[in-house]
């Protein structure tokens, strides 16, 4: 596996990202994967991995780039569900990373993306996890021409009552969408899960969701105490199924 940090510039700054791709027979369709609340850590490194391992470039940004560098914001897992004031900076800096700033950002993603030899001319892929299940149904709605397939899981914000609530974009959607959710979740109520089929069967886009049952938010992170290990391994048939039919056919 060849595996390297970039660093991306953006209208705000200066985006560090993780790369990495199989070391033979490229390019590789590409897939960016959007982190979920608590940051860039190893453990999504090993997701990256793991997508990469079946033929895919995939990058791994780091959407707090504006607050600083994995080391500089640092969440520690543990301590997020021992300290509250951990807790809420986290949230605050999630807040911060809005749809609108993501979707800027994804612009010279995408650039950079076309530059790199070893990803493949064509469409994308991404998925997202937990907050950036928001964020994946925005850039895919924002950049319809080159998202090709895209995926989340257990993701928040997805449906909201705010004006700029990626549902109501919904139908720009050219691309694939697989959406997976927990039984359990206090971030995606009930109520929520019957409401975001409705939202999407109106705006028309080709879609499947999945509520996989007896799992909690975070099922599918192996170093998470929500960690499922058949909703997990379940989780990676759909993804890479999701990503071939679009990306290698």
């Amino acid at each position: 596996m060849q595996e390297f940090e970039v660093e991306i510039t953006t209208d705000d700054g200066i985006m560090d990202a993780f790369v990495c791709h199989p070391e033979e027979g490229g390019p590789f369709p590409a897939i960016i994967m959007y982190m979920d609340a608590p940051g860039i850590r190893e453990e999504l490194r090993d997701m990256v991995r793991r997508i990469a391992t079946v033929g895919y470039y995939v990058i791994l940004p780091n959407l707090y780039y504006r607050t600083g560098r994995e080391g500089n914001y640092g969440f520690d897992l543990a301590r997020i569900r021992s300290d509250d004031a951990h807790l809420q900076n986290m949230f605050k800096i999630m807040n911060e990373t809005t749809n609108e700033r993501v979707v800027a950002d994804t612009k010279p993603m995408l650039d950079f993306i076309a530059g790199d030899a070893a990803a493949a001319p064509g469409k994308v892929g991404c998925v997202g996890y937990c907050m950036s299940g928001r964020i994946v149904m925005s850039v895919a709605a924002s950049y319809p021409q080159n998202f090709a397939a895209i995926a989340s899981y257990y993701g928040v914000g997805i449906m909201t009552e705010e004006e700029n609530s990626p549902h109501l974009s919904a139908h720009k959607i050219t691309g694939e969408v697989y959406l997976a959710f927990a039984q359990t979740d206090v971030y995606v109520p009930e109520p929520l899960l019957k409401a975001i089929p409705a939202a999407l069967d109106k705006a028309g886009i080709n879609y499947r969701m999945e509520i996989y049952p007896g799992t909690d938010h975070g099922f599918a992170f192996p170093q998470r105490p929500a960690y499922n290990k058949a909703a997990g391994e379940r989780h990676w048939e759909r993804m890479f199924a999701l990503f071939a039919r679009n990306l290698k056919s």
